[in-house]
């Protein structure tokens, strides 16, 4: 069965053509920088790995262009539109509606549309994505499965605000949790490493937007983000925790709109409001030249992730791995060893030789004496959103 896998961004579409059950990828490619300028397209298969910047103008261009690619006769994998079967799409916000993947009809369409309000940034393009596929893969059935999704199992004392009952009752006001689709992939990878029926896993994804979540027998029970994906850690450009009364005061007494203040949050805080840099490659670099802002960016990063740390430890009672996954998690090793400094009172010891090795495999980068494993496991949105699409179709 031909799956094809749509992570359709605010500016991106990231794809993934599945041969299922196999999960053998017959081709993958990244459509970036919708709307500007210098938009290009990626595209690899066995035998090609173009890239090149093209004029996408918008999501409707860019998807039709990866079926522009995809039915080339001579750099395509199918030959007509028909042979894909399903077409499965992240979405980011399915709220309290959906704790599973589900086939899309009007109403999923209108119920993701009306969510619109909680990822403003995320589920328009989600959406998009979803119009203009069902437009141009008209045979196949369309499924969406949701970042919100795995949190769905945390208990009360874990998603309900302290604010009166009724905003919970009538609007929905709770903790949802994000990434859901990568720390339910990495956390079921762990499990297994484990090899354990009963186990305690702190999964740590960390990007440009970062949440950590602590995963207690294969279920979420507590996570970082909350009603919407800007709070818990410090992000490439989002704020994570922050006094409400800070809010109030940019608003008072700082005259800054509502609008200013949420623009400001979510794009010119985080790790760019502290240093000037989004890119941690860029941070990393300077603080290794002394750069002091930078040096107290990753120090002010790691401590967030730590405190998280210690208070997944006692929401669990226990642990017996934590996760670093996504771009930085896996392939930072300064982060790493910032994160897992001093924290040998919980059982936890990085082996500094092992966290230097890059790797595209599952590794444990802690010492043998330590009591807690320290896990990098490469994450893999793409292929979890096939099997879950794979499975509710089967």
């Amino acid at each position: 069965m031909r799956i094809l896998v749509l992570n359709s961004g605010s500016s991106s579409i990231k794809f993934q053509l599945f041969n299922m059950p196999s999960a053998e990828v017959l081709c993958s490619g990244l459509v970036e920088r919708i709307g500007l300028e210098n938009a290009k397209i990626n595209y690899k298969t066995a035998n090609n790995n173009i890239e090149k910047e093209v004029s996408i103008t918008n999501h409707k261009i860019g998807l039709q262009l990866i079926a522009d690619y995809l039915l080339d006769p001579n750099l395509g994998v199918i030959t007509t539109a028909s042979e894909i079967q399903i077409v499965g799409h992240r979405v980011v916000h399915g709220g309290s509606t959906y704790a599973e993947t589900v086939l899309i009809d009007n109403e999923v369409k209108q119920k993701i549309e009306k969510l619109t309000a909680l990822a403003p940034l995320h589920n328009p393009a989600n959406l998009q994505g979803i119009l203009v596929s069902e437009d141009i893969f008209k045979q196949a059935k369309q499924i969406a499965v949701f970042d919100t999704a795995f949190h769905q199992t945390m208990p009360v004392e874990a998603y309900k605000y302290a604010i009166p009952n009724s905003f919970l009752d009538d609007h929905n006001i709770r903790v949802y949790g994000f990434h859901g689709t990568s720390h339910k992939y990495v956390s079921k990878k762990a499990i297994d490493f484990l090899g354990k029926q009963s186990s305690k896993v702190i999964t740590i994804h960390l990007g440009n937007g970062c949440s950590m979540t602590a995963v207690k027998d294969g279920k979420s029970i507590d996570h970082t983000l909350g009603f919407a994906p800007m709070n818990g850690l410090i992000m490439g450009t989002r704020s994570g925790d922050i006094d409400p009364a800070v809010i109030f005061y940019m608003v008072n007494s700082l005259g800054h709109s509502l609008d200013e203040v949420n623009s400001l949050l979510q794009k010119e805080s985080g790790m760019l409001g502290l240093t000037g840099f989004s890119d941690l490659r860029d941070i990393e670099s300077e603080a290794e030249k002394g750069n002091v802002s930078c040096q107290e960016a990753l120090k002010m990063n790691a401590y967030r992730i730590k405190k998280f740390i210690g208070a997944y430890v006692a929401a669990m009672n226990g642990l017996d791995a934590i996760v670093f996954t996504a771009g930085i998690g896996e392939n930072s090793d300064v982060v790493r060893n910032l994160v897992c400094s001093e924290l040998e009172f919980l059982g936890i010891e990085l082996n500094q030789e092992k966290n230097s090795i890059r790797s595209k495999e599952i590794r444990d980068i802690s010492q043998d004496s330590s009591k807690v494993k320290i896990l990098v496991i490469p994450t893999n949105e793409e292929l979890e959103i096939a099997r879950q699409s794979f499975n509710l179709i089967s």
